[in-house]
């Protein structure tokens, strides 16, 4: 459903599903490291749950269109997991802060996209999806902010690097 002045949807959908997997993988880590007892567990169980209801949505969309994965999948299983696992080796804020600042990219991310979708007026199933997913995303960095999250361990700069490797994924998500 692409619309012929130059809105790439499959590229859309593409790098959001890529998205979707990696949170999966960094809450995976966490978990792994922090496991069901630690602060804030119930917490990251619960959005990781989220997140793999969208990993599925967005798995469910690019079969029904046609659109291919990033190859970059295997990459992003590794160092989302490698991500959740080394923020939680940190802390428990530290962990919060990942999410918070992989949340605030998403947020952006999700947020340009839906402009340039609705600006086109162009394929309003993907539009709602994402609108949904936007707002589940903002919960859960204005979770991780309340539960301490600044509170991490040179929280500027690990806060910034984070943001930094989240826009080079979705960069290279998009394309490859």
């Amino acid at each position: 459903m692409k619309n012929s002045r130059s809105i790439d949807t499959d590229r859309m959908i593409r790098v959001d599903q890529a998205g979707e997997f990696g949170a999966t993988r960094i809450y995976a880590g966490q978990l792994a490291v922090m496991g069901d007892r630690g602060p804030h567990s119930a917490e990251i169980t619960a959005m990781a749950q989220q997140e793999a209801g969208h990993r599925e949505k967005f798995d469910a969309l690019m079969s029904r269109r046609g659109v291919r994965p990033t190859v970059l999948q295997p990459l992003w299983s590794t160092a989302g997991y490698a991500l959740g696992a080394a923020t939680a080796l940190i802390g428990p804020e530290a962990a919060m802060a990942c999410t918070a600042a992989v949340e605030t990219e998403i947020d952006k991310h999700y947020s340009d996209q839906l402009d340039l979708l609705e600006a086109d007026g162009c394929d309003p199933e993907l539009a709602a999806m994402i609108e949904e997913f936007r707002a589940d995303e903002r919960e859960h960095r204005d979770l991780a902010l309340a539960s301490g999250a600044e509170k991490a361990p040179v929280y500027p700069l690990l806060s910034g690097v984070i943001r930094a490797g989240c826009r080079v994924a979705i960069k290279l998500a998009e394309r490859i």
